[in-house]
Parts: C-alpha cells; structure tokens; sequence
C-alpha cells in the first residue's frame, strides 16, 4: 500500500494495499494488429504504416500506436519503440548501487533499466556498477570511473569527504551527480532523489508508539555514522518519542554495518536482556537479521518490528506477521522522474544551486492487498 507521509490515517488496522499479487486471470490470446488498432484509436492501414517503417506517419501517431501495444503486450513493440527512437540522441548514465547480491538493489537495477526502455525523450544506456564495500574509497573510485565514460551518474552510498572530492572533480568536468535514497556531498551534487529521511524515522516511531501493546523500550539499528539518510532516520526517530510518545525509553543506537549476522545477534541480545521490550526499528540494512531473530524467539506479539523496503525476506516478515510495518520507497516514480530531469539537465547545463526531490514513503502491512 502506498501513502504519503503526511496523510497517514490513524486507522491503521483498517488499512488495505494497492498493490496486487499474482492473479490467477487464464492467459489471454496474443495480441492482434486489430487489437492494437483499436486501443490506439487508429486504423489497422495507420498500424501497418508504424509497423513497416512507412513515411508520413506523424510522430505523435507513432508513440500512441507504441504505448497502446506495450499496454496490450503487444509482440511488435520494441519495434515500435527502435523507430522512435532511431534519430534520437543517447543519453549515457551511470548507476552506483551498493551490495550486488541483495534484492533490494538487483530490483533498483531492474526498475532503472525498464525505466531507460521506456523513456522517449533519449536512447538511455546505463551503465551500472556495484559497491562491494562501505568504504569511502570505493565509492570514491567507482564514482570517478565514469569520468569520460557517462553523461550523468545516479548513486546510493556513504557521505564522506573522499566521496564529496570525486564528485566534485566530475562536476568540475561538466558531469552531474544525483544522491539516490541516502544524500551526500551536499551543496555539490546535482540533486538528492529519494524519501524525506527525518519524516521516515517519525513514521517508524509513530506507528511503534501506536502499535505496542503498552509503553516500553524500544530499540533502533543504523548501518553507520556515514549514511546520511539513517542519521536523519534516527534523528527523526528520536525526536517524534521525545514530541510526542516520552512514555517510551529508547535503548542506545545500534550500529550493525547493514550486515544480517551482527543484526541478529544484536536484536537476540536485546530480546533476551530486555523483556519489556516493544518496539524496534531497523533503520537501513540487515534487516534479514532482525526478522530471524524476532521470529526464532516467537517476539512478534510483544515486540513491533519496523524495516525499510520491501524484498522477498520483508514481504515474508509481514505474511507471517513478524513484521508489523513495510516503510518502502516508490523507485519507480523516482527512476522515471530522475531519468528525465538527468536528460533536462544535460540540455540546459547544471543548477547554481543543487537541488532535492522528496518522494511519500510506501507503507506496507500484513493487510496489504498482495498478502492475500
């Protein structure tokens, strides 16, 4: 389910998801050129004409033929979409996404190039790379890899000065630098594409102080003092239960590397020196761990569990009701809008002043509609 941060309902038992999950519709015939004549509103002679590569069709007749027959499914799309894009200029981009084997990113990745097929303005190619590591220096030497390579880069990861220096030296060389989910080198990268980090921490805290059964301890994991976006989280953790639930006792920040091992030994710890605790937030990565351990130690009644995106390990945490909230992130509206403010921007030069874009969180429950 998807609301924005502002317009949270306090019926929060009553809430139901947008999203849907495998429906069990029998599979539908192959789309024909009929097919696709009529949901673009045109002739099948108009149809033939894109199909064919024929002259004097207009270029807004051929995009409505395309987007009708990705709507339907039709086969020759692609097609479609090549002649559109035939005489268009490439737009080379470059994406830093960290953790290679983890699902969250492999599907950043995924929505990022369904997002370049599906752009007209630009032939979009991404180039993508992966950090294996936080350190800074790594970060650092993959961003500045791309120097000569990519006409913009768009990257997760750590604020550190090494970090602030390599993007510098692109933008020192005419080549823009978005921040994705987490912010860094403030003040010189292009723009910060992603959730309002101190109103996520409010909302974990908000839907703990709901949630719980009873006032009591709670509990909070960052990955490290670096992340940017889980300092704000924590910072906006710890202010809406000083505002507005003081009742409730936060423990001493955890920071668990984003790694599942140390997260799970952590939060074993914490269930069993602390019985009255009630709430726990995982504020970046390693959640995995924070679920095996909850879930082993039967803690799901007493304990409200809060995690950030939704990946298969997540979406299982809420089928079994392990996980009480799903705080997620529209990746796809950021993509789709980022991809185009990137091709703007490379048309109209960098701003004086860099920028932000904050998109509402998602919020999943057990009652999401895809649980069903």
């Amino acid at each position: 389910m998807q609301i924005g941060a502002e317009n949270m309902s306090r019926h929060i038992m009553g809430m139901i998801g947008l999203h849907h999950s495998h429906n069990a519709n029998p599979p539908m015939s192959r789309p024909t050129i009929i097919d696709l004549a009529k949901a673009a509103g045109v002739s099948t002679a108009t149809v033939d004409r894109v199909l064919n590569g024929r002259q004097n069709v207009r270029e807004e007749t051929v995009r409505r033929v395309h987007d009708a027959a990705e709507a339907i499914g039709y086969h020759g799309a692609n097609i479609i979409r090549y002649r559109l894009l035939a005489d268009k200029p490439e737009f080379r981009l470059g994406l830093v996404l960290q953790k290679p084997r983890h699902a969250f990113y492999q599907d950043v990745l995924r929505i990022f190039e369904a997002q370049a097929r599906a752009c007209m303005l630009r032939r979009v190619q991404i180039t993508a790379r992966f950090a294996e590591t936080a350190r800074p220096e790594e970060l650092a030497e993959i961003l500045l890899s791309f120097k000569g390579r990519v006409d913009a880069v768009a990257a997760t990861g750590l604020d550190h000065h090494l970090v602030t220096q390599a993007v510098q030296t692109l933008r020192g060389g005419g080549m823009p630098v978005y921040a994705l989910l987490s912010d860094f080198a403030q003040g010189v990268r292009e723009s910060y594409f992603g959730t309002n980090n101190l109103k996520v921490g409010r909302i974990a805290g908000w839907f703990i102080s709901k949630l719980a059964r009873q006032p009591g301890k709670v509990g909070l994991f960052v990955g490290g003092p670096r992340f940017h976006g889980h300092e704000l989280r924590e910072t906006g953790f710890r202010s809406f239960f000083r505002d507005a639930a003081p009742d409730f006792r936060l423990l001493d920040t955890q920071i668990n590397l984003e790694t599942r091992q140390l997260t799970y030994e952590a939060t074993s710890n914490l269930l069993a020196r602390h019985p009255d605790l009630v709430g726990l937030y995982v504020a970046g990565g390693g959640m995995e761990g924070a679920i095996q351990a909850v879930r082993e130690a039967q803690a799901a009644s007493r304990v409200v569990l809060i995690v950030n995106e939704l990946t298969p390990e997540s979406q299982s945490g809420l089928q079994d009701q392990t996980i009480s909230v799903v705080l997620g992130t529209p990746v796809r509206q950021l993509a789709a809008d980022l991809i185009a403010l990137m091709i703007a921007t490379s048309e109209k030069g960098m701003a004086e002043t860099p920028g932000q874009r904050f998109f509402p969180s998602e919020v999943w429950t057990p009652e999401s509609e895809f649980m069903r």
